[in-house]
């Protein structure tokens, strides 16, 4: 096992003096009351961007509501979109909750970021987020001269549950079940509700994210034990993943979901698909919304526009 970080264990040790209930043992309401609570005492600085936008627009499950942020030096035409799919297990998590990680991919991409807060378990369960997030993508697509983006330059993006439903839209995208994408910006992602990794046994405790708080959340997600073997649940289920966008893939080494995140990233180079992977093998789940103390947070924001832009220099 590699060696924590320093700054992984200062938040380990905060978190740990201030934690309450685990999730599981509350209810959804009661866990995102905790969450929204928390998340302002690790996150990074809320850096100004040159205009943010709160809109709503229509979807088959009802409204969704949207935040657009328009990242500075980001031209008024013609720029790259990124639409970021929060995490939070399917069941936590909302536009605040990750809104200075979108400021950050808009000021170092230099683009438009688009924010859904789609629906959440288990008042909806699966598929209402994947379906909330295609119609993002349908609507940012139709809407992109207003937007200010070519809609040949969108990518999709997302940490943790949003990285599952981020690398699930990329699929239905390369199947034509959603509009073309031109990459993927995967962290920590879950790509396998099975939840057989080793990764889960190995870090099941003691390294934020624990397997009963996983469970918990896929429990809420799926409607039956059926859905966890379908694709849109579990992507690394798919058959084949060739074909699909290229791929940037974040994983932390101390990580219950870093096994699947391989896994994904490992099997995507094999089906021929142009991947990215970047590992910090000292951190922990969640690393990326714990900007106060993890330096690495950051970078691997910047670390993904890097790779996001190589692939725009290849495809050209």
């Amino acid at each position: 096992m590699e060696k924590l970080d320093e700054s992984a264990r200062r938040v380990l040790a905060i978190t740990s003096r201030s934690s309450g209930r685990p999730f599981e043992a509350g209810t959804p309401q009661q866990a995102r009351i905790d969450y929204d609570a928390t998340c302002p005492t690790l996150q990074g600085a809320k850096e100004a961007v040159a205009s943010m936008e709160d809109r709503q627009i229509a979807g088959p499950n009802g409204p969704i509501a949207l935040r657009i942020y328009r990242g500075i030096g980001a031209p008024l035409k013609g720029g790259s979109g990124l639409i970021y799919l929060h995490g939070g297990g399917w069941v936590i998590g909302n536009l605040e909750s990750h809104d200075e990680i979108c400021r950050w991919f808009a000021n170092t991409a230099k683009c438009t970021v688009i924010c859904p807060d789609y629906r959440l378990a288990p008042e909806h369960k699966f598929p209402a987020g994947v379906t909330d997030c295609a119609a993002t993508l349908a609507f940012v697509v139709k809407s992109a001269t207003d937007l200010g983006i070519d809609p040949a330059r969108i990518a999709v993006a997302g940490d943790s549950a949003g990285g599952n439903l981020a690398a699930v839209l990329a699929l239905m995208s390369r199947g034509g079940a959603a509009p073309p994408i031109a990459a993927q910006l995967l962290i920590y992602p879950n790509t396998d509700a099975a939840q057989m990794a080793d990764s889960y046994s190995r870090y099941a405790e003691g390294f934020g994210l624990t397997a009963a708080t996983m469970r918990w959340f896929r429990d809420h997600y799926v409607r039956t034990a059926a859905d966890i073997a379908n694709w849109r649940v579990s992507p690394l289920r798919i058959e084949t993943l060739a074909g699909v966008a290229p791929v940037f893939v974040a994983t932390a080494g101390h990580d219950i979901l870093v096994d699947e995140g391989m896994a994904y990233a490992r099997r995507l180079r094999e089906e021929g698909v142009h991947v990215v992977h970047r590992h910090w093998p000292g951190q922990i789940h969640g690393f990326v919304s714990m900007g106060r103390y993890v330096a690495e947070a950051r970078q691997a924001v910047e670390a993904a526009v890097s790779a996001w832009h190589s692939f725009e220099a290849t495809s050209k």
